[in-house]
């Protein structure tokens, strides 16, 4: 595909192909189910009677669904098409964000989130191997596409929840099951078939591929920066303690920085900087605001989580482009196993957070975050030497081209 580019013969993110919006819009809604929850946290334990550690395992089932399914992801997406697995997909979190809106135990509610995961990992892998394989621009336009949708999605979830919420707890999970079935009929009506790979990819594919030193650094620096990131997206609603409407403005401007630095700054750090110099930079800064939020009065913890987007954004865009480039994997296959590794921290952060809080003290969590991000800045140190292959500024190396899953990485 022909790079699309501005007036001035640069590339513009905004100018793609139909299809592309139609997935990106899609992964906006998506990506929105993640933070819809965050304000009204608080209402669900109150509605359905639950502590905030039982209520804390939405975010524990979804995610550990989540990043269980990435590995059975390009097995089906492999078999039937990249366009029925999107829409299998969406369809299945249609279904069961219906349910968990109709939810009347936490137990129930959990459940339906779990399932919510299954549709959400057949959705979001393919969709970042559609996006990057359909998107103009190459790899780095695709994912700043990408991280455009999530840092929007991410900040729109908590507006729309906090909105809906006001009205009742369940509404959000009804207006998410709407939406992503508007996604459903865009993908339906604009995505064309997408070709088949011409060999089927395994379940144990996404573990093979992460055996590459390069996507193995990448991706458990990203599982230690995910405990971090949900550490603030899960937890904090519970330290901060305002009511609905006011939490999601908070998380919305959290949100909203989020994705303007995932767009506007990170490329430019790249450029400027290379791409893992930055990484050191924005783990030390996080590290940094979890302990701000561990000692901080509740206007300091909402200061440091709004600021903490600006630094999660420019983190998602710089690891998402690493881990789809540093790896001679087919990038589908790479990132299922990224995804599969980084979703773990996000599955361990909530329910760790729930703990803590009620056997030691509320303010641990943070401790405990920081400590798990500043792990993922020593594993970016260890393995920094497998990541040659990722730009160092002001020039790109090339990528290697793609080879068989079934090298042998240490030989």
């Amino acid at each position: 595909m022909p790079e699309v580019t501005g007036p001035g013969g640069e590339f513009s993110v905004l100018r793609q192909p139909k299809a592309v919006w139609a997935v990106a819009f899609t992964c906006v809604v998506g990506f929105m189910g993640i933070g819809l929850v965050d304000p009204i946290l608080p209402a669900i334990a109150r509605g359905l009677r639950a502590s905030p550690g039982q209520v804390e395992l939405l975010f524990t089932s979804y995610f550990a669904v989540t990043a269980a399914m990435m590995l059975v992801t390009g097995a089906i997406s492999s078999r039937i098409g990249a366009r029925p697995t999107l829409l299998l997909g969406l369809g299945i979190i249609v279904v069961f964000a219906a349910l968990a809106g109709s939810s009347t135990s936490v137990g129930a509610l959990v459940g339906f989130r779990a399932g919510w995961g299954f549709g959400n990992a057949l959705f979001i892998a393919t969709a970042l191997a559609v996006i990057v394989g359909a998107a103009s621009g190459g790899v780095p336009g695709a994912v700043i596409l990408y991280e455009s949708a999530l840092g929007l999605g991410i900040s729109l979830g908590p507006a729309l929840g906090g909105l809906l919420g006001g009205i009742t707890w369940r509404a959000p999970f009804f207006g998410t099951a709407t939406l992503m079935g508007i996604g459903f009929l865009l993908i339906l009506i604009f995505l064309s078939p997408v070709p088949k790979p011409a060999r089927p990819t395994s379940v144990l594919d996404p573990l093979r591929a992460v055996r590459h030193p390069g996507l193995a650094t990448v991706a458990v620096m990203a599982l230690f920066y995910n405990f971090g990131f949900f550490t603030v997206l899960a937890y904090s609603p519970f330290v901060i303690n305002l009511s609905v409407h006011a939490l999601g403005l908070i998380y919305f401007g959290w949100g909203l920085l989020l994705a303007l630095t995932s767009v506007l700054l990170a490329p430019r750090l790249e450029r400027r900087f290379g791409t893992v110099p930055p990484l050191f930079g924005v783990l030390i800064a996080l590290s940094v605001l979890l302990m701000a939020m561990a000692v901080l009065p509740r206007a300091g913890v909402v200061a440091a989580v709004i600021a903490s987007g600006a630094v999660l954004g420019i983190n998602n865009t710089l690891v998402t482009q690493a881990a789809m480039t540093v790896s001679p994997a087919a990038r589908p296959v790479a990132s299922a196993g990224y995804n599969f590794v980084r979703w773990i921290g996000g599955a361990a952060a909530p329910w760790l957070a729930g703990q803590l809080a009620v056997r030691i003290g509320a303010r641990v969590p943070f401790v405990v975050g920081a400590g798990a991000v500043m792990l993922g800045l020593v594993v970016l140190v260890v393995g920094r030497r497998h990541l040659a292959v990722l730009p160092r500024g002001r020039r790109r190396l090339p990528v290697p081209a793609a080879v068989p899953l079934g090298v042998d990485w240490d030989a």
